[in-house]
């Protein structure tokens, strides 16, 4: 019989035989083939019960009908966060073309949309004729707190964009008596999750206060705030809001879809996952891979190659690229800088500090492990969060 996960590296670099996935994340394990440890959970416990087809939508449909059901004399019977991206897009069409929900559209505007991400917001509102709510941020509080993520040297500077986008759609949907949330969370292209080490949980409501002490100067009197424990524990039971993943029950092939809102609405592609904001892609495809030797793509690609959606050998190609160019870095390098009120010597000054982790800081690390643990054995959380 074959043992399983048995080999674990130390000091030396490896590379999973089947995804990209390698020893940047210090946790990895390795089986005797050389399959790594996100690779036979993929198989032993997301593919069993994963069923993106026809199975799936019958599985889907009863709550498609509850939703409908919940919210027929209301003006909007779900809320779908929109980014611009296109698992958010794809929901977005999904549910009004496929399933006849009627959900109002939610966007958190912090401040880095690009200009992809405006053209497809507005390309799906006007071609699904649906609803939108825009939640602006204060720019001096986002900022205020994306300096100190800087400040703090830590790899995770997308804490305060990721927080606000959550915090903003599960505080307005509890606020205002939204039962649903459709979101576009999915196995397709997530099924290798990122480990904590390069992207710690934004959803860590300790650390982000921790870190907005020691090195913010703005009160954060607006900014959207709500932990892991508010929107798991009390939004769900108490306020009695739920989280539906409709991609994880039909057909989702990543490019298929993004030509298909192409062809439909007129939307526009970008060059990776979450590109749609300007300041995540200069924080994954420079900030993360030249400081602290990260590069998130590994799990992205890795995602992709268990769902056949590229080759390995495409994947290892695509990886040893830049994520983007020389000139397109400088542009993002200056305007990060000017946004945030820093001059490009000072922003280099930042690149260069001592690196740090979110062990550094105040955090509830522990509870997060835990719960993940419970989740697990309980089959509700099936990818690998470590």
């Amino acid at each position: 019989m074959r043992s399983t996960i048995e080999k674990k590296t130390e000091g030396n670099y490896m590379i999973c035989t089947n995804c990209i996935m390698d020893t940047s994340d210090p946790n990895i394990t390795f089986d005797e083939r050389g399959w790594c440890d996100y690779c036979n959970n993929y198989h032993k416990n997301i593919v069993p019960t994963w069923h993106p087809d026809e199975t799936g939508i019958k599985i889907l449909q009863p709550l498609i009908d509850k939703i409908k059901r919940d919210g027929k004399e209301k003006p909007h019977d779900c809320l779908i966060g929109l980014s611009g991206g296109v698992d958010s897009s794809y929901v977005a069409y999904l549910a009004k073309e496929k399933f006849g929900l009627r959900p109002m559209l939610f966007h958190v505007d912090a401040g880095w949309n690009s200009q992809e991400a405006v053209n497809n917001i507005e390309k799906l509102v006007d071609g699904l004729g649906l609803d939108l709510y825009t939640e602006v941020i204060n720019w001096e509080e986002m900022k205020d707190l994306q300096l100190a993520f800087f400040k703090a040297q830590v790899p995770h500077i997308d804490t305060p964009q990721d927080h606000a986008f959550f915090a903003g759609l599960y505080n307005y949907a509890a606020k205002h008596k939204h039962k649903y949330i459709l979101t576009g969370a999915n196995y397709s292209t997530e099924c290798v999750r990122e480990p904590l080490e390069w992207h710690y949980h934004a959803s860590d409501l300790r650390q982000i206060k921790d870190i907005h002490k020691k090195f913010g100067t703005h009160p954060l009197k607006s900014f959207p705030l709500a932990d892991i424990f508010k929107y798991k524990i009390y939004y769900r039971h108490v306020k009695r809001v739920r989280v539906v993943k409709p991609l994880n029950y039909v057909p989702f092939i990543k490019e298929e879809a993004m030509q298909f809102l192409v062809d439909r609405f007129g939307w526009q592609k970008y060059a990776h996952k979450h590109y749609e904001s300007r300041f995540t892609r200069f924080y994954e495809g420079y900030w993360l891979p030249n400081k602290f030797g990260y590069q998130k793509h590994r799990a992205h690609f890795s995602s992709l190659i268990l769902t056949g959606q590229i080759t390995r050998a495409e994947a290892l190609d695509r990886i040893s690229k830049p994520a983007y160019d020389e000139k397109t870095i400088m542009q993002d390098f200056e305007y990060i800088a000017k946004k945030l009120d820093l001059t490009v010597e000072e922003l280099k000054t930042l690149m260069n500090g001592e690196n740090k982790t979110y062990r550094d800081y105040k955090n509830n690390m522990g509870l997060l492990t835990f719960g993940t643990k419970v989740l697990r054995m309980l089959g509700i959380q099936k990818s690998i969060i470590r």
